[in-house]
């Protein structure tokens, strides 16, 4: 396995779409300015320019009176007109008297209005700012001025200078204007002094600078690339890297060797015993945790971030706690139900959804999997009558939002996302239900469990009280989760818990192609594609295109002209899901494409350019972080609403939920007309249009298809060539992650059957 060349914590590097143009002028009004993130609207008073111009950028500090140079570009607003969008910033010391009196008189100087700035000034004359700088004790010169004022001016100038210096000294070692903003306003007047002294502390510092920045600057300033703080820093890195890619922890080896790769440089190769060295001083001082494996890692010693360690140790336990507690169950009543009930539903149970109920009743634990048209939707419905008909509360859950509104509906009773049923608190940052304060619940149904990573499963099940039962109901050849672990998996592979795998299709099922091909593709087997030319009668289509250029001028012609020929709306019913993100087809370069198609540019319809994308009114964006305090989660889609330049937010519909965002705020979501196939689990779309191509073949695998196919509600649409198709059919290899879980239930139990034999 190669480690990723990505990092998660990574601000990318974007390139303006527009050449960059430069303003000098003079801060006239401060419109606006965020606290916490610097976002600034104001106005700017340029030479040769009748009307002042409207600035919009990021600043740790902005003053009336205060000269700037600028780069940026300019933007058209529809209501606001034009304004220049600051892409970095620097300040000019004035250079006329007046200019030194304007800036001087602003206000930013506590202890100089307009009379004491006059007054310096006319003192000083164009010294002024020198002798603020070097003989500040002189302003006792000035009339007024006495020496507690001179102590107060002191202060708030070296604060003033020391956050100038700082934006100075970050951008002159190739930090952007917005990190070196936010750098400065956590760091202060110490700004210079923490990132000489170890840049790696941005790292775990400042959200957007990951190593690969933090070590950009490391080398500018001239740290040898043997120090401890960058081998330290390269294998934390590395560890929050395969967190990333869903891993729970590394094994030393692969994490020595992994650090070593991204260490070396042309010139100074990495002392891997070294590297081990600084592993154990890691350990030491608690930044990682070194355990003994389980089971299959027996010999071999497992590194883990802190957090990773502590959730999978405490799910675990909270597992085998939880199984260990008997249910009691008059089980001939429970057949006579099932009995009554199918008969009342005029239907019939399959053997093994008639284990799954029975089994429902009578364990701690149950988990329900299988593929589409097997009856998961019937036989957790019918779960769900039995637990009522027990006299049983029940709570709904998902994963998201979108998979709860989706339960809600087929099983017509009330869904939540975990975060809702666990009470999330966006000011705390934490759960209100916990062991301490467990859910008020007798029976629990999570579907889409596939999408259960370690961090939600722990916080799940710590919440569960003792005497609930619970039914996890998900589909575990889809793609694991997007966060770490695959805990559908794993507690499966445990086999500490029942399990009831449904494989049987049924009938109705059957007649779908979506169904027949998504099983044939589960067992390595080609999928039986229609070209589109005979689309009659079947729900499962190919157009065959042989290079990228090709397949997005097909997806271009279905969502423009093909499928609006046939009455499917592109903008409400289709959603395009991509293997990857890069290359000509990947959903970068293709939500360029569908948004100048499906929602072009008009007057009248507010948009905003945002790096090297623009946002626009009626687009369809996804979150891309867990936004705790708006309750928006990775993965969830939306509509925009409202761009509102006066109060610099967004507006995103969420289901049935306005959100609002500010404008600082806006790197959480990106376009998502074309999105990949692993943000869109546990999600479901009529028309889904699946591009396969060798661009992404490393990318391309049997379960990516099969998660694809499956989430197509009514026509699946697959272009690319057969070749290819038949490529990911039979790219096998597992998605491997280094998890624990599965070992660690299976060691509790044996524990548990030792001390019960004695």
């Amino acid at each position: 396995m190669s480690p990723s060349s990505s990092d998660p914590n990574e601000e990318q590097p974007r390139s303006s779409p527009l050449p960059l143009e430069h303003l000098e002028g003079t801060v006239e009004h401060v419109i606006y300015q965020a606290q916490e993130t610097g976002f600034t609207v104001a106005r700017l008073s340029v030479p040769g320019r009748y009307d002042p111009i409207t600035i919009v950028g990021c600043f740790p500090a902005i003053h009336v009176g205060q000269t700037l140079h600028l780069a940026g570009y300019y933007q058209e607003h529809p209501r606001f007109g034009r304004q220049f969008q600051v892409a970095s910033a620097q300040a000019i010391q004035p250079a006329t008297l007046s200019g030194l009196e304007h800036y001087l008189g602003s206000g930013f100087i506590p202890g100089i209005g307009p009379v004491i700035a006059k007054r310096i000034v006319a003192q000083f004359g164009l010294e002024t700012l020198g002798i603020l700088e070097h003989s500040i004790e002189r302003l006792a010169e000035v009339p007024g001025i006495g020496q507690q004022r001179i102590a107060q001016i002191q202060a708030a100038w070296q604060t003033q200078k020391a956050l100038q210096d700082g934006m100075l000294f970050l951008q002159s070692h190739g930090i952007s204007h917005t990190n070196a903003v936010k750098i400065c306003q956590r760091y202060g007047d110490r700004t210079v002094e923490v990132v000489s002294q170890n840049p790696y502390q941005l790292i775990q510092d400042i959200a957007g600078i990951g190593f690969l920045t933090a070590d950009a600057i490391a080398r500018r300033l001239g740290i040898a690339p043997d120090a401890p703080a960058r081998y330290q820093a390269g294998l934390l890195h590395v560890l929050r890297q395969a967190g990333g890619d869903g891993h729970c922890f590394l094994p030393e080896s692969e994490l020595v060797e992994r650090a070593a790769t991204q260490l070396t440089l042309p010139d100074h190769p990495v002392n891997a015993h070294r590297l081990g060295e600084l592993l154990m001083d890691l350990s030491a001082t608690k930044q990682l945790v070194i355990e003994q494996g389980y089971g299959a890692w027996a010999d071999q010693c497992l590194c883990y971030a802190p957090a990773f360690s502590y959730a999978e140790r405490m799910l675990a336990e909270h597992l085998s706690t939880f199984l260990a507690r008997l249910v009691e169950i008059d089980l001939p009543a429970v057949e006579r139900w099932i009995e009554r009930y199918t008969h009342h539903m005029r239907t019939t149970l399959s053997p093994a959804q008639r284990q799954a109920v029975l089994l429902a009743a009578s364990s701690r634990l149950l988990l329900l999997t299988g593929g589409p048209g097997c009856g998961k939707t019937f036989t957790t419905t019918t779960i769900v009558a039995l637990f009522h008909a027990m006299g049983k509360t029940v709570r709904l859950a998902a994963p998201t939002g979108r998979a709860a509104q989706r339960l809600a509906e087929l099983t017509g009773e009330e869904a939540t996302t975990i975060h809702r049923l666990l009470g999330f608190e966006p000011q705390t940052g934490r759960f209100r239900h916990t062991d301490r304060n467990p859910l008020e619940a007798e029976t629990i149904v999570v579907d889409e469990a596939s999408m259960l990573d370690l961090f939600l499963a722990h916080a799940l099940f710590k919440a569960i009280p003792p005497h609930a039962q619970v039914l996890l109901v998900g589909d575990m050849d889809q793609l694991p989760s997007v966060g770490p672990g695959r805990v559908l998996r794993d507690l499966i592979a445990s086999e500490q818990i029942p399990v009831v795998k449904l494989t049987e299709v049924f009938r109705q099922a059957a007649a779908s192609q979506i169904v027949i091909n998504a099983h044939r593709i589960n067992a390595g087997q080609m999928p039986v594609l229609r070209p589109l030319a005979q689309a009659e009668g079947s729900d499962c289509l190919w157009l065959s295109a042989a290079e990228p250029a090709e397949g997005v001028t097909a997806i271009h012609r279905l969502v423009t002209e093909i499928l609006p020929a046939h009455g499917i709306d592109p903008v409400k019913s289709v959603q395009v899901l991509c293997p990857g993100t890069r290359g000509e087809i990947g959903t970068r370069q293709l939500n360029t494409v569908l948004q100048q198609a499906l929602n072009p540019a008009h007057s009248g319809k507010a948009e905003l350019l945002r790096g090297d994308h623009l946002l626009r009114v009626g687009d369809r964006v996804i979150q891309q972080i867990n936004d705790y305090p708006r309750e928006v989660f990775n993965g969830e889609l939306g509509t925009i609403r409202v761009i509102d330049q006066e109060e610099q937010e967004v507006i995103v519909q969420f289901a049935e939920r306005m959100v609002s965002y500010d404008f600082a705020d806006l790197s959480e979501l990106a376009l998502a007309w074309a999105v990949t196939v692993h943000k869109s689990q546990g999600s479901e779309y009529p028309v889904v249009v699946l591009p396969l191509f060798m661009q992404h073949a490393g990318l391309l695998t049997r379960n990516l298809l099969y998660t694809g196919l499956t989430l197509a509600r009514q026509l699946a649409i697959l272009v690319g060539s057969a070749k290819t198709i038949g490529f990911a059919v039979h790219q096998v290899r597992e998605q491997q992650r280094y998890t624990a879980l599965a070992e660690r239930l299976r060691s509790m139990a044996n524990s548990d059957s030792l001390r019960g034999g004695r």
